[in-house]
């Protein structure tokens, strides 16, 4: 399965790393923040199934829907006019490579959560992207206090390559969670698969408890 997934990526513009052949592997020195069956790197590899999406910062929309009460749409000057934090956490991806310490720049998810009243049926959220890519968490998960959409890393404007303009980063799950070129949220009552999800990959994503894959 591990191996037919790692593949899958090759065929779009970006070609996924095997997990055994990453560069710039550095020493598994601080055990108690990797994750087991990780390896530290150095660098920040770009990893992308299918080709990156050009989005017009101009039309870019933020839409908030499903199970709340007031649906929301925000223009992009209106998304940056939130709350700007800058956290600063690990980063583990489900291909075994982990980067420690990467600093994001954006809103918090509890600023944005001071503009939504989910209804009380609303347990699940499903993320939608630019290009199609959807995944899904708890509301619990979503609401954990690291978890912010980034628009800089490392004091730099999110690439497109790395999920700019705007990137969900959740820093306790499996990086496939931290999705890119994030443009909306779904409130939803039941838990659904996103794109990943559907294609075997875990429904969480804990790295901590190595939840690869179902």
């Amino acid at each position: 399965m591990f191996r037919w997934l790692t593949q899958m990526f090759t065929t779009g513009a970006s070609i996924l790393p095997n997990p055994i052949e990453v560069d710039h592997r550095m020493a598994n020195t601080d055990n108690q923040r990797v994750p087991p069956g990780q390896y530290l790197t150095d660098k920040f590899p770009v990893l992308t199934f299918g080709s990156t999406p050009k989005i017009d910062i101009t039309t870019w929309q933020f839409k908030v829907f499903g199970l709340v009460e007031e649906e929301l749409a925000l223009s992009w000057d209106e998304f940056k006019s939130l709350p700007s934090t800058a956290k600063t956490s690990d980063f583990h991806c489900v291909t075994q490579w982990s980067q420690l310490d990467n600093t994001w720049e954006g809103v918090s998810i509890k600023d944005v959560m001071q503009l939504i009243k989910p209804l009380p049926t609303a347990q699940f959220v499903m993320l939608h992207c630019y290009g199609g890519y959807t995944t899904n968490l708890s509301l619990a998960e979503m609401q954990q206090n690291d978890v912010l959409f980034a628009y800089k890393q490392e004091g730099q404007d999110l690439t497109a390559e790395h999920g700019g303009p705007l990137r969900l980063i959740v820093p306790k799950l499996y990086a496939w969670k931290s999705a890119k070129w994030v443009n909306g949220m779904e409130f939803m009552e039941q838990n659904k698969p996103g794109f990943w999800e559907q294609r075997g990959y875990h429904m969480v994503g804990d790295p901590w408890k190595e939840q690869r894959f179902d």
